[in-house]
């Protein structure tokens, strides 16, 4: 008997040859369970998840596949939503679109209708049809926060489905659908770049609202080029784009900087170009608090 995940349709089992009886007989004889009108798990009542996604999907025939949240559950970047039908039950909900404009309803199914999604958003993973990885990101970021979002960007780039500098370009064709400008604000925060210019003409009033005088620019310190640095406080500030995407040679590098300033007695600090261009107030204060705790007389 051919199945899928442990499921099977009606059709597949009369193509195949069973006639309604047998498949009748199986029933009763507990050898198939009925999963949805004419969906059938094979040999077990209780499903794993894998087999659920891909009953909901057999239950809209081709055409369909998991996607939003249950997609990105299937990649391992996010979670499930879950609704409660009684007071002592909690039920995934599965997320699926279709491409036809008609689709079953089912309590514990959310159907998208998309009869547009161009062939490529769309591939399967371990046989279950699933949009793909882009796709699945721009429909989470039209449904959770971007606390979520970038955390499922994180887990994606993890797990090398796609990283985020790619993911950036990735999006660009999709401009104006659902999802771009929320997905493409996470992404700036930690992709954004300033030039040296610009950089030192929007943190030096910075400096100032901290109450410090500016600092020395483009020091070499413990052999590192610095970008700020305050001799007398020991303070060194570093400013970059914190691009999600480093090699492994940068991050040993990035930590054998901030290693050696700090085995030095240096105070290091380090601020994103995002930080610098939208969130000037914070990083004046984290100066002046820090200028302020090196100010102080060290016990004898």
């Amino acid at each position: 008997m051919r199945r899928q995940h442990g499921v099977i349709t009606r059709r597949q089992l009369l193509a195949l040859g069973y006639s309604r009886e047998a498949i009748a007989h199986r029933l009763r004889r507990g050898r198939l369970y009925r999963v949805y009108r004419g969906v059938y798990s094979v040999g077990r009542a209780e499903l794993p998840r894998e087999g659920r996604w891909m009953a909901a999907i057999l239950l809209h025939g081709p055409g369909a596949f998991l996607s939003h949240r249950s997609a990105a559950a299937l990649y391992g970047i996010g979670k499930e939503k879950t609704w409660r039908p009684t007071a002592h039950e909690e039920v995934s909900l599965i997320e699926i679109s279709v491409r036809k404009p008609n689709a079953r309803r089912h309590p514990d199914i959310k159907v998208y209708r998309r009869p547009s999604l161009p062939s490529q958003d769309a591939g399967t993973v371990g046989d279950i049809p699933v949009t793909s990885p882009v796709r699945t990101l721009l429909d989470l970021a039209t449904l959770e926060p971007s606390n979520r979002v970038e955390r499922a960007i994180n887990e994606a780039d993890k797990r090398d489905l796609i990283d985020p500098e790619s993911l950036r370009r990735a999006i660009e064709p999709y401009a104006g659908e659902p999802g771009v400008k929320a997905l493409r604000q996470v992404l700036d925060k930690h992709t954004f770049l300033l030039s040296d210019d610009e950089l030192e003409l929007l943190f030096h009033p910075l400096v100032r609202e901290a109450g410090l005088p500016l600092p020395e620019t483009k020091q070499m310190v413990n052999d590192f080029e610095v970008d700020f640095f305050w001799p007398y406080l020991g303070l060194v500030v570093e400013t970059d784009g914190w691009r999600y995407h480093r090699t492994p040679a940068a991050q040993s590098r990035d930590a054998l900087r901030f290693q050696l300033h700090t085995a030095s007695g240096l105070t290091p600090l380090r601020f994103s170009h995002w930080q610098v261009k939208h969130e000037p107030a914070h990083v004046a204060e984290i100066l002046r608090r820090t200028a302020s705790r090196l100010l102080q007389p060290k016990p004898t």
